[in-house]
């Protein structure tokens, strides 16, 4: 899954702390194998994250980890989205 999202104007170091906190978080989850952090080279305002789950039964519970809805009310008055624009992605083997 690519989750995107753009931090407002001033607003980029408290998301990246926020989400620096969060990932360390996710990564610990039993099922997770990949929450990758990226800003866009030429617009450091925009964060990409990577995030790959074991199955279908993780990611569910990720999205029922107690600690996700805190920080997404933390984070949406630090974005210009309403939410983080979800992807979700298959792999090409």
């Amino acid at each position: 899954m690519l989750a995107e999202f753009t931090a407002r104007e001033g607003a980029e170091g408290e998301v990246s702390r926020l989400i620096r906190e969060y990932a360390g978080k996710v990564r610990d989850e039993e099922g997770n194998l990949a929450f990758e952090i990226y800003t866009k080279a030429a617009f450091p305002r925009a964060f990409w994250i990577f995030e790959v789950y074991e199955d279908e039964a993780a990611f569910q519970a990720h999205l029922k980890a107690p600690y996700g809805a805190p920080f997404n009310m933390a984070l949406a008055p630090l974005i210009e989205e309403d939410a983080s624009v979800l992807t979700f992605l298959d792999a090409v083997e």
